[in-house]
């Protein structure tokens, strides 16, 4: 029955049961042969593609900059994939069922799309640290463990922004690739991955903070040049950190409100166009 109160711990088993769609659809989607081949393939030849115009400008450090942004962005790319694996329970039909169960909505969402987050991690590691240096991108010891940790975090805080614009898109299911493609395309452009963030006007250096993905490439860049200190780089990765809770308290929001309006006017529908 809708409103009744749930045993302490549920909604941790929920994400949990949620999560194991999340890799039956992963092993549905992809082979191992057929993942590396095929996406991962892809992917690294995207991020070569990046670095090989900044060899046109005939300048190391452009390259290795174009480089490392897209290898990271990557990363997001692949966690904002929640948005179509989101909606898919919509046009399956499930979603009415969803909202019609006892549990919140958010928990479900929460660990649907996590087969991305590892998928995306692999993906720029073996950009950054197995072909970065033929590109000049070199790590030490100590700042490559502590990169991947940061391309962990990359696709933690990320996905936390996927998860409010998948709670968006379902509610206006139209905007779904608009939104997707939309969202990546301003990271690609704001968030340090193309052109240092200094490039653009003030005000719209302030509208990149608002995106996980700009303090956590900075942080990388940081470890990968050697450069920063303790707090610069603690500071960043609060602010990513910060920034993401704020966009999964969003996401949580509209799924619940999505969740209520259906229940209250029946208007969650099986599928819609």
């Amino acid at each position: 029955m809708v409103g009744t109160r749930l045993p302490r711990g549920t909604t941790a088993r929920v994400v949990l049961a949620s999560s194991r769609n999340a890799w039956a659809d992963l092993a549905a989607t992809f082979t191992p042969l057929t993942w590396t081949l095929g996406w991962l393939g892809r992917i690294v030849a995207q991020v070569i593609f990046y670095a090989l115009i900044g060899s046109l400008l005939g300048s190391p450090d452009r390259m290795r900059y174009l480089y490392i942004g897209a290898a990271v962005v990557a990363t997001a790319m692949e966690t904002l994939l929640v948005v179509s694996t989101s909606t898919r329970e919509r046009y399956s039909g499930t979603l009415p069922l969803l909202v019609a169960s006892p549990s919140r909505l958010w928990p479900v969402f929460l660990g649907r799309s996590v087969q991305w987050l590892p998928s995306g991690v692999a993906t720029a590691t073996v950009a950054l640290f197995a072909i970065g240096p033929a590109f000049g991108v070199r790590f030490t010891l100590s700042s490559g463990f502590a990169a991947f940790g940061v391309l962990v975090l990359v696709a933690i805080t990320t996905y936390g922004y996927g998860l409010a614009l998948a709670a968006l898109v379902l509610r206006f299911m139209r905007l779904r690739n608009w939104a997707t493609n939309l969202s990546y395309t301003v990271m690609m452009l704001i968030c340090g991955v193309t052109v240092p963030l200094s490039f653009w006007p003030v005000w719209l250096q302030g509208a990149a903070q608002v995106f996980p993905l700009t303090h956590t490439l900075h942080v990388i860049r940081l470890l990968e040049g050697g450069t920063g200190d303790s707090l610069t780089i603690l500071t960043s990765l609060g602010l990513a950190v910060l920034t993401s809770l704020g966009w999964y308290g969003v996401a949580a929001f509209l799924l619940e409100r999505l969740a209520t309006a259906g229940r209250r006017r029946g208007s969650i529908e099986f599928a819609e166009s």
